[in-house]
């Protein structure tokens, strides 16, 4: 009986201390924008924009940086250590260097805890925890924008063997730092989704597993609960966004090892959030869930969260499109389908590595009403046509840009033939398609794997435009596109 009554009272003392530091915790996304570090504004960042980041926190009373290897091609790891708590909180990111979205909010949390702000929560905060950071595991993927790193190998899946500089600095660093917490944080495919819902898994989370069966001890019901801390947390901002990501055992997997090596491994993963593409709202949310549960870490409150708060997380799906068009008319060799297109906007990285175009491609058709659009057309009663060729050859891009384009589409044209085409430029800043002056246009069918560009016609007359996988709406004159192509 006393025994029950003990763990009762710890039990209530733990849930109010929750629900302190969730309210606190609230703060967080509210003052965002005072820590945000405006020099990595956009996704495609590289390892020489953070060194000087790194080189100003160290600067700072604090802060301790220790360089603890370097990559294949000798670019440094620096290890970016605060705190003088018992409990070591370890958190890596952009072991895909194509996934910076966790990069750039550890630098803004970084300039949160550099900051005069918050002084006596962040004292009684550090004197908890000890928090290491160590930001772009793969800084030669990330030269080129690329999940793998030079060697030609995931780093996820190099826990057995370290054969890569980069594998055997993580391993080296978690088995010198020996965690209580780690966190690993990635970007997942912006097309997931919380399943059987519309919205996009802006995050996932997962706790992984250690073994196939799948077991539950200590180390992972931690991860567990710190988890659904952190859902409660974004359900605030992104209610509906928050998936739970696969969790069969990969044996060759870090985070599944992590988890093994006794280190409460807890995988975060940015995904889509509409109308984000530079996932700048998602960094946001990075920002608010890892510094939330950094703080339920340090005062315990993660605790008093039950495993079922993980487990109603709805899993990871896949059907979430850039454009879907729904059951518009399709005619072919004379009979009329109603079908439903799905369009991806694939991405094409220009030189540098700094930017991209977008190749547009249909990744699905037919009966597509178990997925859904960051942008959606129900086109029933539309009929599609092939767009047209412009009646005119041009000179040049000056005399397209010098056209009415949106009159150009309203007449059913989506090419216009140029003398002079840009050399060595695949894409171009409008609404139509620059082609050379031979150019005839596709027949009027379309497979999965083409560029969808085509014409909706409501009662004979062009309502919509599809150009490159954008969407025009004709009559409002509304839609914008990053690019159509340039063609032979």
């Amino acid at each position: 009986m006393i025994k029950r009554l003990l763990l009762l009272v710890c039990a209530l003392g733990a849930a109010g201390l929750h629900a302190q530091t969730e309210a606190f915790t609230q703060r967080f996304y509210e003052t965002y924008e005072t820590y945000k570090e405006p020099s990595l504004g956009a996704r495609r960042i590289q390892h020489a924009d953070l060194q000087p980041l790194i080189d100003a926190i160290a600067a700072k009373p604090g802060f301790e940086v220790n360089e603890v290897g370097v990559s294949i091609e000798g670019r440094p790891f620096r290890l970016i250590s605060t705190g003088s708590g018992e409990t070591d909180i370890f958190l890596w990111s952009q072991m895909h260097g194509d996934e910076p979205t966790a990069t750039q909010a550890i630098f803004d949390i970084l300039n949160f805890m550099a900051s005069p702000d918050f002084a006596e929560e962040k004292a009684a905060l550090l004197a908890t925890v000890r928090i290491h950071f160590l930001p772009m595991l793969n800084p030669d993927g990330a030269q080129q924008f690329q999940r793998r790193n030079y060697l030609g190998i995931d780093i996820n899946r190099d826990a057995l063997r370290l054969q890569s500089p980069e594998g055997r600095t993580l391993k080296r660093v978690r088995d010198s730092l020996d965690a209580e917490f780690g966190f690993n944080l990635h970007d997942q495919s912006r097309y997931y989704n919380a399943e059987q819902t519309e919205k996009p898994a802006t995050i996932s989370y997962l706790a992984p597993a250690y073994n196939y069966e799948k077991e539950v001890n200590p180390v992972r019901h931690r991860a567990m609960q710190v988890i659904g801390y952190m859902n409660r947390i974004l359900q605030q901002y992104a209610p509906g966004q928050v998936g739970r990501y696969n969790d069969d055992f990969e044996p060759r997997a870090f985070g599944d090892n992590i988890q093994k090596w006794g280190t409460s491994a807890i995988l975060i993963e940015s995904g889509g959030y509409p109308e984000d593409l530079e996932k700048q709202e998602i960094r946001k949310l990075n920002y608010v869930s890892i510094l939330s549960a950094i703080y339920a870490i340090s005062s315990g409150s993660f605790a008093a969260v039950p495993l079922d708060d993980y487990y109603n997380i709805p899993e990871n799906d896949r059907k979430m499109l850039d454009l879907k068009i729904e059951r518009v008319t399709y005619p072919l060799l004379g009979t009329d389908y109603l079908m439903d297109f799905g369009i991806y906007r694939n991405e094409v990285d220009l030189e540098g590595h700094r930017d991209f175009w977008n190749s547009s491609r249909i990744i699905d058709m037919g009966d597509l009403s178990t997925f859904y659009g960051y942008e959606t057309l129900d086109a029933k009663g539309y009929r599609m046509e092939a767009g047209k060729v412009f009646p005119h050859t041009l000179d040049d891009l000056n005399a397209v840009a010098a056209l009415d384009l949106w009159e150009v589409l309203a007449g059913g044209y989506t090419y216009i033939r140029v003398r002079k085409r840009p050399a060595n430029t695949p894409a171009v800043a409008l609404p139509v398609h620059i082609t050379g002056p031979d150019f005839e246009a596709p027949p009027a069918k379309w497979d999965v794997g083409d560029n969808p560009t085509f014409v909706l016609y409501k009662d004979g007359k062009p309502a919509y435009a599809v150009v490159n996988g954008f969407l025009y709406d004709l009559e409002n004159r509304s839609g914008k596109g990053k690019n159509s192509l340039v063609l032979d």
